[in-house]
């Protein structure tokens, strides 16, 4: 049996594609990332850059996500990972890598990651530099496919996140079937924090929870010094958001020294 060593070392062929896989179409309209620094507050670093679509002037996201449908789905998300691959490697970005991608597009994990190796192996970026999360919005119509996805990619060397940790599907019963290496709290739990009594109750259990499973708790969309530290003393390090630096069009962004204090 072929080792995922020997798979990412190109000692060995990446699996074949599957059948959808094979049918995927072309698409139509085209897009770049800008990438938003995810920041240490232990360490006072970045952390990571999530890779986040706009349109090739900088247009929304929402631009190019109303462009997807199921018919190019899969060569969206695709295209997704090798773009942002390839952007991280040209911006010379050494720490982590944050890609969205789309449960829904992914039909056999071991397949549809070719994709992603190769484009590790062709920008020299790093396996173990890359996680997955999924991508806001994305309706999960198979909970056990996910959680299937996430094991798979795990294996392969890659980091998992779960995104919007407390809406939708992104709740107790998922972290129940698979603990990431890191969930990230929703922005809406995050708004206002440091005076919402409820959201501090709920921020604690969510940091007690994940303590106990050994899951980092990364913050995002942090506005204000007081959501930060709030954040910051109830044991929270990583954090994003506007305090610390928007996202940065087709560039790698600088942390404003004032967000650290």
């Amino acid at each position: 049996m072929t080792s995922i060593q020997e798979v990412q070392a190109g000692k060995a062929p990446l699996p074949e594609k599957c059948v959808q896989c094979k049918n995927e179409n072309a698409l139509d309209f085209g897009f770049v990332f800008a990438y938003q620094p995810i920041v240490d507050m232990s360490t006072q670093s970045i952390y990571a850059h999530e890779a986040l679509v706009r349109g090739p002037n900088g247009e929304s996201a929402y631009s190019v996500l109303s462009q997807v449908t199921d018919t190019n789905r899969y060569s969206f998300d695709q295209a997704c990972r090798v773009g942002a691959i390839r952007g991280a490697s040209e911006l010379g970005m050494t720490e982590m890598l944050s890609i969205n991608f789309l449960p829904n597009a992914v039909y056999r994990p071991e397949a549809c990651i070719r994709s992603t190796f190769a484009a590790a192996k062709l920008y020299n970026f790093p396996i173990e530099q890359i996680i997955f999360e999924v991508t806001e919005g994305e309706q999960i119509h198979d909970r056990t496919h996910l959680v299937n996805i996430f094991q798979e990619y795990r294996r392969f060397g890659f980091h998992t996140a779960i995104d919007d940790f407390g809406a939708g599907y992104a709740g107790l019963g998922l972290l129940a079937e698979y603990q990431p290496d890191i969930i990230k709290i929703d922005m809406a739990l995050v708004r206002d924090v440091d005076t919402n009594k409820a959201k501090q109750a709920i921020v604690h259990g969510i940091v007690s929870i994940c303590t106990a499973l050994n899951v980092r708790v990364l913050a995002e969309g942090i506005e204000t010094a007081a959501e930060r530290d709030f954040l910051r003393n109830a044991g929270i390090n990583l954090m994003q958001g506007y305090l610390f630096c928007k996202p940065t069009f087709q560039g790698l962004g600088i942390i404003d020294p004032t967000s650290w204090a």
